[in-house]
């Protein structure tokens, strides 16, 4: 990491310098956007297509997977495409600030090497040729900043771009846009001291998640086909549900992180994944077999050497159903009746087909993997990331304050109470996965909600422990878009009472009025390093009940 010296400013004059960047970056897409509204409130998805050609919609609201083929067959060049996702980024980011950088010159310049080489050659320069893919702040782009959500980080650059960039460049893709994420990256909201706060594009009132929510923001505005982010607690899964798209968390060891800033790197007391957003799941699928298949594991050790395994067997061994376990509630916070109403529907249709198999699995010592959560996240009682805050003079965001500081349990361990709770995190991998292989063997996946309400007011997400809990066990897991938030159809449970200081938060902080047509989405989990098989089941769960149930793009 290369350290550049810079005078000393005040983190308000650091931060206006970060956004005079982004400024200039957007100024430089061609052609220019024509201007929009000072301030954009409410429901802002279709805004985007009243600045736009016919032909910039047509190409932006492609799958990943239609424009790879169309980019590869010459029907489309990458110079288009790459302007068109850089215009409509750009208008992204006038309705919910969800670019921390746009890279047009490096795109333009990238798109038509790649256009050069398919007119020379006769054929694609890999896999993803041509295709727009925009990134999470804090992987690294060689001489960009890595603040990692710290005004005191901003003088950190980075020396080269991060592994699985190349990989993506090496198959092909176009990096255009960087995304926002919160202070420290330990949120599910996306709010820093250096861009401000991220809205959703559903309705500006309510957080696009975090701390990808950059990445969902501009994903649910049609501004990217594909993107980066990263989960260590919920970080991928929480953005995607809010907005309506598609997350995946892998298990660790198998998408590559070395180029990426944290302040907790090198800290494995729960470690941190990179994974894909996507408006589609073909995405999904497109991004973890191509990078897979380039094989990470030979030029970083700390790959496993698991190939892609796609077999159309790899589910059904002995031709067995696929068996679906549905968590209900995870006896800690009781989810909304907007998120058990997709529940609910979701398994009435699952029941439906003869090839599923629907069984009830219980949640495991919730409160147990609670506190060896709370524990290992800030192992330290917070001490780095209160130093990181106060080397600038920055303040505290509020959910960064609640889950670094004032999460009730934080506490300073000792190199022996590190030994301690890292010996209770591995016994309890040991005891959930004998809880399913004894209660349920048959079972393939785990359905349960993402979180407890569909996306929240600002401010608010305080509840991670539908998607931590499986950060803590390192199994894969993917959220998916079900339905929208009905007012009548989802209104509160009354009388009702909390039961717990999180329940109640979360039920309190529960209006299907101001959340209405928000994204309803939820989780399908799978156990460690099943990122194959779990792709597989959804993918026949989808076919098989027609998921979603409703457009949550429109």
């Amino acid at each position: 990491m290369t350290v550049v010296p810079r005078q000393k400013l005040s983190w308000q004059e650091s931060a206006r310098q970060v956004q005079a960047v982004r400024d200039r970056s957007i100024e430089h897409v061609d052609p220019a956007i024509a201007a929009l509204p000072d301030i954009h409130t409410g429901r802002v998805i279709d805004v985007p297509r009243k600045y736009l050609s016919q032909t910039e919609i047509a190409i932006t609201e492609s799958s990943a997977e239609t424009l790879v083929a169309s980019l590869a067959s010459g029907k489309l060049t990458a110079t288009a495409v790459t302007n068109a996702f850089l215009r409509r980024a750009a208008i992204a980011q006038k309705l919910t600030n969800c670019i921390y950088e746009l890279l047009p010159d490096r795109a333009i310049a990238r798109a038509k090497e790649l256009d050069d080489y398919l007119a020379k050659h006769g054929k694609p320069s890999g896999p993803l040729h041509g295709l727009p893919i925009s990134i999470k702040g804090h992987v690294g782009l060689k001489g960009r900043d890595l603040s990692a959500g710290f005004v005191s980080w901003l003088d950190r650059v980075s020396p080269d771009d991060a592994i699985i960039v190349k990989i993506l460049l090496d198959a092909g893709a176009v990096v255009y846009a960087r995304t926002t994420e919160p202070q420290a990256l330990m949120a599910l909201e996306t709010c820093s001291n250096i861009t401000g706060i991220t809205t959703n594009p559903h309705n500006t009132a309510l957080t696009p998640g975090g701390s990808s929510g950059g990445e969902s923001a501009l994903q649910a505005l049609y501004g990217s086909p594909l993107g980066i982010g990263s989960d260590i607690g919920g970080s991928i899964r929480s953005p995607a549900a809010n907005c309506g798209l598609y997350g995946l968390k892998p298990s660790t060891g198998r998408l590559p992180l070395i180029g990426c800033a944290s302040y907790v790197l090198g800290c494995e007391t729960i470690m941190g994944t990179l994974g894909p957003i996507s408006p589609t799941f073909g995405g999904i699928e497109l991004f973890m077999k191509t990078i897979i298949e380039s094989k990470p594991w030979v030029n970083d050790s700390m790959m496993l050497p698991i190939p892609w395994r796609d077999q159309d067997d790899h589910i059904h061994l002995d031709n067995k159903k696929l068996t679906v376990g549905v968590m209900w509630t995870d006896d800690v916070v009781t989810p909304a009746p907007a998120v058990a109403r997709a529940l609910r529907e979701v398994v009435e249709r699952l029941n439906l087909v003869d090839s599923i198999e629907v069984i009830e699995w219980k949640a495991y010592q919730q409160k147990e993997a609670l506190e060896i959560l709370t524990r290992l996240y800030a192992p330290d009682g917070g001490k780095a990331f209160a130093k990181h805050v106060e080397a600038s003079g920055e303040p505290f965001t509020p959910l960064t304050a609640w889950t670094l500081r004032d999460t009730p349990g934080i506490e300073e361990l000792s190199q022996q109470g590190v030994w301690d709770w890292t010996g209770k995190r591995e016994m309890f991998r040991y005891a959930y996965l004998q809880e399913w292989n004894n209660v349920a063997p048959e079972m393939d996946v785990i359905l349960c909600p993402a979180f407890p309400t569909p996306a929240p007011l600002h401010d608010t997400s305080r509840y991670w422990g539908y998607t931590s809990l499986f950060n803590l066990l390192d199994y894969s897991a993917l959220v998916f878009p079900v339905t929208k938030v009905d007012p009548e159809r989802d209104a509160e449970d009354i009388p009702y009472t909390p039961k717990n200081e999180l329940d109640r938060w979360a039920y309190e902080h529960y209006d299907p009025v101001k959340q209405r047509d928000a994204p309803v989405s939820l989780q399908l989990v799978a156990k460690k390093l099943e990122e194959e098989k779990l792709l597989q089941a959804f993918r026949e769960i989808q076919e098989k009940v027609g998921l979603p149930f409703v457009n949550c793009l429109a």
